[in-house]
């Protein structure tokens, strides 16, 4: 065990790795070895709803090549199963966790190089209204950047089908099989394709406004009672944006 994570932890730093992260190895090698051994004695797994994990330098944390990686194969398989449809779309959104913004680009930049138009949310946004951004724009899919519940040292990735729920079978073991299937950086498209890349958002609100508000079950109620106070807390924050607005 002990070799196989320093091999790992030295193939990175002799690999093609931008220097923040060799510069990190490093460190860790010098100073915290049960850390450097956690971070690579295992590859992050992809399951049935994403990743999930610690964020930092290794195969098993949440960076830059794992997250590419597990893209890649996601873009492989969406791919596969529409090979009847051109000019497919993906929507991806993100929360206000650390790296959640970078994590989301980095996924809107692989599928982008894989000839996906991406439609990449310009600042946070709940995760329901992904869900709408699928279903609304005929998406084959989408990406999550969050990690929930989780302490703020994790981040996640989950993974939307063109129904806007989350993955289910068959398509959640094909997916990983496929993201298996990267078991290198050198294999994933970073770059490439950026004129594919669609950032921004407020059409896409105005919709989700228009659908939630279409649900509102008394207007009369609603205009009876409209300088009605109501205290709201976003909690975590996705909901900053779109719920006063709603309300």
């Amino acid at each position: 065990m002990s070799e196989l994570y320093i091999e790992k932890a030295q193939s990175w730093l002799e690999g093609s790795y931008d220097n923040e992260t060799k510069e990190e190895i490093r460190r860790l090698m010098e100073t915290n070895q049960k850390e450097l051994e956690d971070s690579f004695y295992k590859s992050l797994e992809f399951g049935t709803g994403g990743l999930r994990g610690i964020m930092g330098v290794g195969t098993n944390r949440m960076n830059r090549y794992t997250v590419g990686m597990a893209t890649q194969g996601l873009a492989n398989y969406f791919l596969k199963a529409n090979k009847h449809r051109n000019n497919l779309t993906v929507a991806i959104a993100f929360d206000c966790r650390n790296n959640s913004a970078y994590f989301a680009r980095i996924t809107a930049e692989v599928f982008a190089a894989n000839g996906f138009k991406v439609l990449l949310f310009h600042e946070l946004r709940p995760t329901p209204e992904l869900s709408f951004t699928i279903r609304h724009h005929g998406c084959v899919g989408g990406v999550m950047i969050t990690a929930s519940h989780n302490p703020k040292e994790y981040n996640g990735y989950k993974v939307y089908w063109s129904d806007g729920g989350q993955i289910i079978a068959p398509h959640d073991e094909n997916i990983i099989k496929e993201v298996m299937l990267i078991d290198d950086p050198s294999k994933v498209k970073f770059s490439g394709g950026g004129d594919l890349i669609h950032v921004g958002g407020s059409e896409t609100d105005e919709a989700y406004l228009e659908a939630v508000l279409s649900l509102t079950l008394s207007p009369d109620i609603v205009r009876k009672h409209n300088d009605i106070k109501i205290v709201y807390t976003p909690l975590h924050g996705t909901g900053v944006k779109m719920v006063p607005e709603a309300l």
